[in-house]
């Protein structure tokens, strides 16, 4: 079914706009915790190197710059516990919703070819199963998926996952790259593991805050071996880069080349002024650590209110959103409803496959996180 036919859901926050309407209405105004946008500045060194590379004459190169994929290594190593990542195995993308939506498609999928993905998961890992003729299926056990059946070529992990915060350990990790290659082995048929890892600077609770999320690249996952494997990283969160579209992909050499010469033939390249700018960003780590704390300031003060207000959050272990259920046990668009009495915009579990929580984005201004706490205190 072609893109064009009805192969693909309405998307699902244009049904928000009643809501949206009726926060609007209350007398203090709408405070929109809905989407995960950044709404913080874009920092000044990266914002500088933008500019001295704005006499951007040429074409830029598809591969990326060595000094941008110099600059990802150098990141796996010292922030991810990724040492010695291959320079080849490093590619520049358009934003990492736009890998997460043709992976499938770059990668060949098609009829009979099932995808796996979270079972609260962002819905661009279904759309882009659709997109190529693929089955979608959201599981809580990949693992156990993988060996139950043999029409599995690609998993999506996201970690931490969006929208519940939840994240993966080593363990857990090494489990599903372990039933991907038996399945690859039993089948003959290859199965990529590819993970969504853009929220990883940002880890709350312990032992992540202090270990750090690990990636699925980590060599206690892969065992030394990155066949398979994939990352997906974006910038957007980070470092408040979610207009540059910034983001790349990383892992087996041989599979980054097969992407690489797609995206050559469809003509899919980063900006250069924008792969000078990640560069940039990459190699600064202050304003990482800033931009953290922010959240983590956000993400104290909402957490504390919605609690007080008889609210209940569940997972929530890192990234940018809370994952909230009212006590009562009522569907989340109730949810949505009661708090857009107060004001306040939240997206329904159901955007994620999810029928009993709403997601509560950290990513409004200090002064709109204090206004929406006091709402719902004082309710």
């Amino acid at each position: 079914m072609g893109l064009l036919t009805g192969a693909l859901p309405d998307f699902p926050w244009d049904t928000l706009t009643p809501f949206a309407r009726q926060a609007r209405e209350h007398p203090g105004g709408i405070v929109d915790l809905s989407v995960g946008t950044p709404v913080d500045p874009t920092p000044a060194v990266v914002r500088d190197a933008l500019a001295a590379a704005s006499d951007s004459h040429g074409y830029p190169l598809t591969a990326g710059t060595p000094e941008l994929r110099a600059a990802v290594v150098r990141w796996f190593a010292r922030r991810r516990g990724v040492p010695g990542l291959d320079p080849a195995g490093v590619l520049p993308v358009i934003g990492s919703k736009e890998l997460v939506a043709l992976l499938p498609s770059l990668l060949g999928l098609g009829a009979g070819d099932v995808v796996l993905h979270p079972a609260a998961a962002y819905p661009t890992y279904d759309v882009g199963a659709r997109l190529a003729g693929a089955t979608p299926v959201g599981v809580d056990d990949p693992a156990a998926r993988l060996a139950a059946s043999d029409d599995v070529r690609l998993v999506w992990l996201n970690s931490p996952g969006n929208p519940d915060g939840s994240v993966l350990g080593v363990e857990e990790l090494r489990e599903v790259v372990g039933a991907a290659r038996a399945a690859a082995a039993r089948t003959g048929r290859p199965v990529v593991v590819a993970s969504d890892e853009c929220y990883a600077e940002l880890a709350w609770d312990e032992p992540w805050a202090s270990e750090g999320v690990p990636s699925v690249l980590d060599p206690r996952v892969t065992g030394g071996d990155l066949t398979g494997l994939l990352a997906v990283y974006s910038l957007s969160k980070q470092s408040n880069l979610a207009g540059y579209r910034a983001a790349f992909v990383a892992g087996d050499t041989e599979l980054v080349g097969r992407l690489l010469e797609a995206r050559k033939h469809l003509g899919m390249i980063v900006p250069g002024p924008v792969q000078s700018a990640t560069t940039v960003a990459l190699d600064d780590d202050e304003h990482v650590r800033d931009q953290r704390e922010r959240y983590r300031r956000r993400r104290a003060l909402l957490r504390g209110a919605f609690e007080d207000a008889g609210y209940v959050v569940d997972r929530s272990h890192a990234g940018l959103y809370l994952w909230v259920r009212p006590e009562g046990g009522q569907g989340p668009w109730e949810t949505v409803r009661d708090l857009a009495g107060l004001g306040i915009l939240v997206a329904p579990g159901t955007f994620y496959g999810d029928q009993a929580h709403v997601r509560v984005a950290l990513t409004a201004s200090d002064e709109a996180v204090a206004e929406a706490a006091a709402r719902l205190r004082g309710a």
